[in-house]
């Protein structure tokens, strides 16, 4: 099937687009096709082919991402105990609790946990249960950038763009996983595609839909759900088909749209009552809004982030979070998350400006690279020179945008193939995706050593026949796009296959095999401990510096010791030695095993964070990060009586308090929130609670303490050091706890 696309026009003509028009009404007396045969057969000017294909790739990336699905778990053990609450407590539900006690939330918005809290309530807290709504929003995912390429250019350029991003292995990491992400990517797509056919006919609902889907993506992730506003806004300021008055005023209502779908559950979280809702975490002050324009805000671009970890790059663009700069997205701990097809998916995008650089002011074809691609463009630029906290799942938000502007280009490209300029462009993209896909491969060198070799030279020879596309037979200048395509998606098909066929837990998940991304705190993160923060670096993907046998004689004796692990009793990194809650001191529980090195939350030369080798009780960075093994003993204790509480225990930080009320299904409080940083409760306000008889235990270790970030990051180490003075203490197994209904000495 060959696409008309438009020609230059004058601006009196009607809006129109290149492709052909969308389906018309049916016209009296036609007779409907049954609804199946419709959904099969799909648009009658399509070629039989294009519908069931569609529809295939929808099929394979459900699978896809079901596939192995319950080996995370609970995956991000911090959003799953929320998200068990939430199934608990509809008060919980509404605010975001980490608890169905109600004492704290967790530092986002609680929007993109509702699917998956709904989904809880009907079929049981269980893996399937959290993850499954993810799965399905990577799959509307792949179908809205299908249906936004495939309006305006063929269906294979559709297909192509849903392909890029259901095989981008960060897409299917954060599709898979519990994270604010899959819901965000969702709702930017679907603004996307809504203001794209807004240029198309003018209509207002348009706009209106897209304004909403970006005030409900703020109740996914806040301000990031901003970031493609001045594109969005500006497309359609400049190429809306209607008068300008006119295109202010639709622009105004779009606007008002997203302050109501996103600006409702803050009005109301600000004005209830602090007293009688949970404490909002994140926060140094109890506000919705300090949090989303501090913490998770402009402190996530200035590194001024109050309660965090620890953030900010330095003068030279180094920071805990990584090099920051023009190239980050290239990087060695970035690259292999997203960056496949971004070469020369910005190749396609200038190629498609050029192309239509003559077709008149109103068309959509030129719109639909200008939303695109700006999209892609600004969010690209925020995340490299952002300064806070910035992890590598991040760059999921760019996968719609890649997609999208890799299958419009390769389709306007394709059809012109007969003009030179449009042949050569189309094998540079190919080569500059060929090229790139054997440099990120050769980064992990071991890993499947004989297939960048296969990309570079499939890629070089498809790019040869693509330069003759146009003077080639039709079935030859196929066949060399063809091999092209797959040169471009071996390398991230791969990485994708790999990352769905491993389990992902914690707060730092990474896609690819081991060692494909390397990052974390201190020194950009490099395994082998070379910067401060943590003294060495976070994990990034697996821990390979003791390799093997030393890995599993590390892991079994749980000793973290600052070899490119946690400092030890130094006091490398953190006042006081060691982590917090700890007393610098970093037993494991000795469980991992050196083969045992899968999920990409390992730490370099020893064990898996979260599973074994772990910081003793879930402290220190096991509880940031994810934290604690719950022996059956443990959970037996806190069990007793557990419905003579409001929470049955109290932890210091949320990861910790999460793996306690998981594992028991009663709630835990987490004191100072997810880094333990926060000023919830206060002192009095835990002596009261244990005066009321409302927690039952006290769990030692976990979060950070009072080690890190404000003036009010003393509070939980306040709380640690009253209960250690007056409780009695209770040793199970690795794990201490102070029950807090007994005083010392009794």
């Amino acid at each position: 099937m060959t696409t008309h696309y438009d020609q230059p026009t004058t601006e009196q003509d009607s809006p129109g687009a290149w492709g052909p028009p969308p389906t018309a009404p049916p016209q009296a007396g036609e007779v409907r096709q049954p609804l199946v045969r419709r959904l099969w057969r799909g648009r009658p000017e399509d070629p039989r082919w294009a519908r069931p294909a569609f529809l295939g790739l929808l099929a394979l990336t459900l699978v896809t991402y079901l596939y192995n699905l319950s080996a995370s778990g609970y995956a991000n053990s911090f959003y799953s105990a929320a998200v068990q609450a939430g199934s608990k407590s509809w008060k919980a539900f509404f605010f975001g609790s980490l608890d169905a006690g109600n004492a704290i939330t967790v530092d986002k918005p609680s929007a993109f946990m509702w699917p998956m809290e709904l989904s809880v309530r009907i079929f049981g807290l269980n893996s399937w249960a959290i993850l499954t709504p993810e799965v399905l929003m990577g799959v509307g995912t792949v179908a809205v950038v299908y249906a936004g390429v495939r309006r305006r250019f063929s269906p294979a350029a559709g297909l192509i763009a849903g392909a890029v991003l259901a095989l981008t292995p960060v897409a299917a990491l954060m599709f898979r996983f519990n994270n604010p992400d899959a819901l965000l990517a969702l709702l930017m797509a679907l603004a996307c595609y809504f203001v794209v056919r807004a240029v198309e006919d003018g209509r207002t609902g348009w706009l209106v839909w897209a304004g909403a889907a970006i005030g409900f993506a703020f109740l996914a992730k806040t301000l990031q759900a901003f970031l493609i506003l001045p594109p969005l806004a500006v497309v359609y300021a400049v190429c809306g088909p209607v008068r300008l008055r006119r295109r202010l005023v639709q622009l105004g209502l779009a606007t008002v749209a997203l302050v109501v779908a996103g600006g409702w559950w803050v009005a109301i979280v600000e004005l209830w009552p602090a007293a009688s809702r949970p404490y909002i975490g994140g926060s140094q002050n109890n506000s919705f809004l300090e949090l989303t324009f501090g913490y998770n805000g402009l402190g996530r671009i200035n590194g001024d982030e109050t309660g965090s970890v620890g953030g900010g790059g330095g003068g030279n663009g180094s920071g805990r979070w990584g090099t920051t700069g023009w190239d980050r997205m290239f990087s060695s701990e970035i690259g292999s998350q997203i960056s496949w097809l971004l070469p020369a998916a910005l190749i396609l995008l200038v190629a498609g400006l050029w192309a239509t650089r003559k077709a008149r002011r109103t068309s959509a074809t030129r719109a639909s690279f200008l939303v695109w691609g700006g999209s892609l463009l600004i969010t690209m630029v925020v995340f490299s020179y952002m300064a806070g906290i910035f992890h590598q799942y991040y760059t999921v938000a760019l996968a719609p945008y890649i997609a999208a502007v890799t299958g419009m280009g390769a389709g306007l490209l394709w059809e012109k193939r007969k003009e030179a300029w449009a042949s050569l462009t189309l094998a540079a993209a190919v080569v500059a995706a060929a090229a790139w896909g054997y440099v990120l491969l050769n980064r992990t060198s071991s890993y499947l050593p004989w297939l960048k070799w296969l990309v570079l030279i499939g890629g070089l020879a498809a790019a040869f026949g693509l330069i003759f596309a146009g003077r080639i037979s039709h079935r030859l200048a196929l066949g060399a796009a063809a091999v092209g395509l797959v040169a471009a998606l071996a390398g991230p098909t791969a990485y994708t296959l790999s990352t769905v066929n491993s389990a992902h837990t914690g707060s730092i998940p990474t896609a690819g095999p081991a060692g494909a991304s390397m990052m974390g705190f201190g020194g950009g993160g490099r395994p082998g401990g070379l910067g401060g923060g943590f003294g060495g670096g976070m994990p990034g993907r697996q821990g390979r510096q003791g390799q093997q046998g030393q890995q599993g004689q590390q892991g079994q004796q749980g000793q973290q010791n600052g070899n490119g692990n946690m400092p030890g009793g130094q006091g490398q990194g953190f006042p006081g030695g060691g982590m917090p809650g700890q007393n610098g001191n970093s037993q494991g529980q000795g469980q991992s095993q050196g083969q045992n090195q899968q999920n990409g939350n390992g730490f370099p030369g020893g064990g898996r964070l979260g599973e074994g080798g772990r910081m003793g009780g879930g402290g220190g960075a096991g509880g940031l990060l994810n934290g604690a093994n719950v022996s059956s003993a443990a959970k037996k204790l806190l069990e007793k009586d557990a419905d003579d509480y409001t929470w049955v225990a109290a932890s210091i930080g949320s990861q910790n308090a999460a793996s306690y009320q998981l594992a028991t299904g009663d709630p835990v409080m987490a004191i100072g929130g997810f880094n333990g940083t926060d000023p919830s409760p206060t002192l009095a306000q835990f002596k009261k609670y244990v005066t009321d008889g409302k927690i039952h235990y006290f769990i030692a270790g976990g979060g950070m303490g009072g080690g890190m970030g404000g003036s009010n990051s003393g509070t939980s180490s306040r709380i640690t050091s009253w209960v250690e003075s007056n409780f009695k203490k209770v040793t199970v197994g690795s794990a201490t706890f102070y029950d807090l209904t007994q005083k010392a000495g009794d």
